[in-house]
């Protein structure tokens, strides 16, 4: 019988006793296999040598902070990172280049256990049998109408229900953000960020705002926000190069799913 592969992680931290801590907890868990840490400068190389699927960062190191390391190995290339901080003012940040999750310091075992179940659901993924949808049943007013997603020029999170753009109607589902990246067919929807997932059909020009943030621009005219760490992936993508996993987020190990 084949042994049930582990969750490959490295920790990064530029603090060894901030690492050792978080290597203690982690190696409870018999699901995961510690392989390397290290800061940040040094995880560069033992990301592209280890291939890890579980990154566990810091956010403020010397030289490289957390976000800068993403930049440099490129986002989409570790499935799951998980931040943890001190510092509460990033969490946005984080979410926007498709973090797992955002643990802010102290944390409890039971903070540390939600973030382990948040990983591993991440990386499974979609349960097997789910199928991709092309209608959705939405509310436009008082009426109940079924959407064609093909026509869908982008989506915008509302709370619990996600509000689905098409032309200048809007149509609001009772579906998370979450639900829709499991339901939706990754070859045509990509999420900008926490907030927003765009047709990329619709997708006409990417160009900074006026204070130099990227956008996206679509064929009906709105100007969409696309998270930094996505900007390189959402390149990718328009130039019809090969997408790099299954999902939305456009996360996962080239070559693998």
């Amino acid at each position: 019988m084949n042994a049930i592969r582990r969750i490959r992680t490295i920790v990064v931290d530029d603090e060894p006793i901030a690492r050792l801590a978080l290597r203690v907890l982690l190696e409870r868990d018999p699901e995961l296999e510690l392989v390397a840490d290290g800061d940040a400068v040094a995880a560069v190389g033992l990301v592209a040598r280890e291939r890890p699927d579980l990154l566990f960062l810091d956010v403020h190191m010397p030289v490289l902070d957390g976000f800068e390391l993403l930049e440099r190995i490129g986002v989409e290339t570790v499935p799951a990172v998980v931040f943890v901080t001190a510092w509460d003012r990033h969490a946005l940040r984080a979410f926007d280049v498709g973090a797992v999750d955002y643990l802010l310091k102290p944390f409890d075992d039971e903070r540390f256990t939600l973030t382990l179940a948040r990983v591993k659901q991440r990386l499974a993924g979609p349960a097997t049998g789910t199928a991709r949808v092309h209608r959705l049943m939405a509310r436009a007013g008082d009426r109940v109408t079924m959407v064609d997603l093909e026509q869908v020029d982008w989506i915008e999170a509302a709370d619990y229900y996600a509000c689905l753009h098409v032309g200048t109607a809007s149509h609001l589902v009772r579906r998370t953000m979450g639900d829709l990246e499991h339901l939706l067919d990754p070859a045509r929807f990509f999420r900008l960020h926490r907030s927003a997932i765009v047709n990329l059909e619709r997708v006409r020009e990417l160009k900074p705002d006026g204070r130099g943030e990227p956008t996206a621009v679509l064929a009906s005219g709105a100007v969409l926000r696309v998270g930094k760490g996505r900007v390189e992936s959402l390149r990718r993508r328009l130039a019809a190069e090969p997408p790099e996993s299954a999902s939305l987020t456009g996360r996962g190990r080239p070559g693998e799913h």
